[in-house]
């Protein structure tokens, strides 16, 4: 395996060990979410978590409860708030609107019932209401982080539109907590 590869594959692991698997307890939904600044906050879709608490699955197989404490639903953002601190660590944030065009982009998530997955691909457009990045994203995707090759986190992984993946960007994730 080459350098780069043996790079990329050490972060993906290491942005696997700061994403979840939320289950909606109301609803019986399920999708990705991602430590937040501190070992207690996950931030996640608003259309992931529908009602007023959720049970987060870290990669470790720990099993948490958690409850909303902030929605924006224009944002399609929620911050849950866990029990207890969490077996992880938070990951880093950057700014999406440094990001340029063709810089790597990895969405980690738990699509189609899969744990941790990864996708790869490269930033379409930084920034504005999405970070648009040219790689796939499936049902289950929703709420995880988008990272760049550093394994910043520059997004939470919203939708498809035309193919192309969208994220909303890491500074309305700062926006929700002001």
């Amino acid at each position: 395996m080459t350098e780069a590869l043996a790079g990329l594959a050490a972060v993906v692991a290491a942005v696997q060990r700061a994403t979840v698997r939320i289950a909606d307890s109301r609803h019986g939904g399920a999708g990705s979410g991602v430590l937040w600044r501190d070992r207690r906050t996950v931030v996640t879709n608003a259309h992931v978590v529908h009602g007023r608490c959720a049970v987060v699955r870290f990669a470790d197989g720990t099993t948490m409860q958690s409850r909303v404490v902030l929605r924006d639903t224009e944002r399609d953002l929620v911050a849950l708030l866990l029990d207890a601190p969490a077996p992880a660590e938070p990951l880093r944030e950057r700014d999406a609107a440094s990001l340029r065009p063709g810089e790597i982009a990895i969405a980690v998530g738990n699509p189609l019932g899969l744990t941790g997955a990864a996708a790869v691909g490269i930033v379409h457009r930084p920034c504005g209401r999405f970070v648009v990045a040219d790689l796939c994203l499936a049902p289950g995707n929703s709420g995880g982080p988008l990272v760049d090759a550093a394994g910043s986190v520059v997004g939470i992984n919203s939708m498809i539109a035309d193919g192309l993946a969208l994220a909303v960007p890491t500074e309305a994730v700062r926006a929700l907590f002001a």
